[in-house]
């Protein structure tokens, strides 16, 4: 009985075995024994199954593997063909056909076809010229064998077919236009705008779509060895050798000098230091908790720790240095005879009055139309000058201090990302827009790390004029960026 061609595997064929007709193979159970083992399928458990799984069990088939030469995709595998397996319309008295591939692919070859199936699946896992992992992932073959197998068969092989080469693309892709709904933001192509110069320069000179610096780390370090000749020392003598040492060891040098820059631009992309004004502010706010001596001491941590171990370290001290604020601040109430902590906010309270009262009995004092030392030797310089309310008044005129006119910030850098609301504000308060854009990052983002923010945190955040901390706090508490702590 001959078997179509279109039924052989490709490449992967072996003999053709066709048993006589009404006998079983060795080892092989009678009809009914099968019957009543292995059930038929119906028709709809034949739907399921695929050329690649066993028609009966519905495993995947590794070779060597069993093919009907007279139904048509149907495969077996060598456990339940050994059962004498059967179902619609598979007879196990049919023709078959042994796929195996124990057989070379290529003429004059010893490697076999699963070694080269295995060969191919490994150079896709790690890839191109990386030899000695595909050669411990085949176990039969060392990287030297890989190597010359994959040029000789592969690459420098002239019986292999070409790819056929079209003009015309396989998928047709449509354009998508980008911004379709608005196309005043197209800028083609993006060009930094005239307000981001001094943005770009603060990033120090970092370009985020190549991932390196204008000027790296060590930036000369490839003049050491852009102008070495490598080919004129060929010779055996032992100047040659000593020569080629020394350029063995300045490139061993070279390669170090690499390793460090990369390890600083790892660091810096780990723990987010390219903009210096946010990592400035940052460390601002352990200032009065964790101080700068030791954050300066700290800061060499972040060589060893990842970002979000270091943030975690210094909210840890944070949190320490709010504690022992805490402890003295309940030491000075003790000190005080203060039990309670109702009475503790009648102290404070009245702590806070008597400051205020100070602080303006010294204003008074300061001012000479109030203080009577001033008055007395204006008198005695001008007996004749009566004491009238000229003298108050030149005096009160003297000290009287003018509010500041608006600032005109039209222009200036980060304007174009306020809002109209904003930049009355920063007109109003005298505030640049960049340094408002970074104030404004810094306290809603403390509020969303807090649940909530207070003005006395604002200030020990920000460092600035108290009155425009306050302005810049209730402004964006009324605008729903920030809210109090619940």
């Amino acid at each position: 009985m001959a078997t179509s061609p279109a039924l052989r595997a490709p490449l992967l064929c072996g003999t053709v075995t066709i048993p006589s007709e009404g006998t079983l193979h060795s080892g092989e159970a009678s009809h009914e024994e099968l019957d009543k083992e292995t059930p038929p399928l119906s028709d709809e458990d034949w739907s399921g199954r695929t050329s690649s799984s066993c028609f009966k069990c519905g495993s995947v088939l590794k070779e060597p593997y069993i093919r009907c030469a007279e139904c048509n995709q149907v495969n077996i595998c060598i456990t339940c063909f050994a059962k004498g397996a059967e179902g619609f319309p598979h007879k196990n008295n049919h023709s078959y056909i042994v796929i195996k591939n124990n057989f070379p692919l290529f003429a004059d070859s010893t490697w076999k076809a699963y070694e080269e199936i295995r060969f191919l699946d490994a150079l896709l896992e790690c890839g191109f010229g990386n030899w000695g992992d595909i050669a411990r992932k085949l176990k039969t073959r060392n990287k030297e064998e890989c190597e010359k197998h994959f040029s000789s068969t592969y690459i420098d092989n002239p019986e292999l077919p070409s790819f056929s080469e079209s003009l015309q693309p396989l998928i047709k892709l449509t354009p998508l236009p980008y911004w379709e709904y608005r196309p005043i933001d197209i800028e083609d192509p993006p060009r930094y705008t005239a307000t981001s110069g001094k943005c770009y320069q603060a990033l120090g000179g970092y370009n985020a779509a190549r991932g390196d610096f204008d000027v790296e780390y060590d930036n000369y370090a490839e003049a050491t060895v852009s102008q070495m000749e490598l080919d004129i020392y060929k010779n055996e003598d032992e100047d040659c050798k000593l020569i080629q040492s020394l350029q063995v060891a300045i490139f061993n040098s070279y390669n170090q000098r690499l390793k460090d820059r990369k390890r600083r631009k790892q660091i810096i992309r780990d723990h987010g230091l390219i903009l210096i004004r946010k990592t400035l502010s940052w460390l601002q706010r352990y200032e009065n908790t964790i101080t700068k001596s030791v954050c300066d001491r700290v800061l060499i941590f972040m060589q060893l720790m990842s970002g979000l171990d270091f943030e975690y370290l210094m909210e840890g001290l944070h949190h320490a240095g709010e504690l022992r604020q805490y402890i003295l601040r309940l030491q000075e109430l003790r000190e005080n005879g203060l039990t309670c902590f109702h009475s503790c906010r009648l102290y404070q309270k009245l702590k806070r009055d008597r400051e205020n009262q100070q602080k303006e009995r010294r204003m008074y004092m300061s001012n000479p139309a109030y203080c009577w030392q001033s008055i007395k030797e204006a008198v005695l310089k001008n007996h004749s000058m009566p004491l009238n309310n000229k003298l108050f008044q030149a005096s009160t005129v003297s000290t009287y201090r003018r509010s500041a006119p608006p600032l005109d910030i039209i222009g200036l850098p980060g304007y174009d990302r306020l809002t109209p609301a904003e930049r009355q504000m920063c007109s109003l308060v005298r505030l640049v827009p960049a340094s408002y854009l970074d104030f404004k990052w810094i306290l809603t983002t403390e509020c969303k790390r807090h649940n909530g923010l207070k003005l006395a945190q604002a200030r020990t955040l920000i460092k600035i004029d108290v009155n425009k901390t306050r302005k810049v706090f209730d402004f964006l508490l009324q605008e729903g960026y920030i809210y109090p702590p619940s």
